[in-house]
């Protein structure tokens, strides 16, 4: 399984993140993916997911809550990175044994802040495939 394909077009990273976000995977199960990755591919599921986060167009309060949801200590790097005002960025960049912190936290705001558009901004009238993975097919490298 690799962190970016998962044959069908869209990107491995996208289907794992949007699973847990509309909870069809567990955060954990998301970890256990992310965890079994090479360091280089998990810096880039880094990369993406911050991606992800920063077109969700997190508050703070989503910042908040998605910490609160990670299991990561508030007082982390990931943690008060993510609930700066700006919110910082450059995950990839950490060192590699806060990686695994980097991924719950980010995940887990993407999550609130994600949900949050799905019930307001895309309610009823939502066309993002990504929105929609019920309906989808699934790839072929579900983990």
């Amino acid at each position: 399984m690799t962190a970016t394909s998962s044959g069908d077009g869209r990107s491995q990273t996208e289907l794992v993140v949007n699973e847990i976000a509309q909870e069809l995977r567990t955060l954990e199960d998301g970890v256990a993916w992310f965890s079994g990755l090479p360091s280089a591919s998990r810096r880039e599921v880094l990369r993406q997911v911050g991606g992800y986060v920063m077109q969700a167009h997190i508050t703070s309060a989503d910042g908040r809550a998605g910490v609160a949801r990670s299991g990561v200590k508030p007082t982390a790097n990931p943690s008060v990175m993510i609930c700066m005002d700006p919110p910082r960025y450059g995950f990839s960049g950490l060192p590699a044994d806060e990686h695994v912190k980097a991924f719950r936290v980010l995940v887990s705001v993407f999550v609130v802040a994600d949900t949050r558009r799905r019930q307001t901004y895309c309610k009823g009238i939502c066309g993002h495939s990504w929105h929609n993975l019920t309906s989808m097919p699934a790839g072929p490298e579900q983990a």
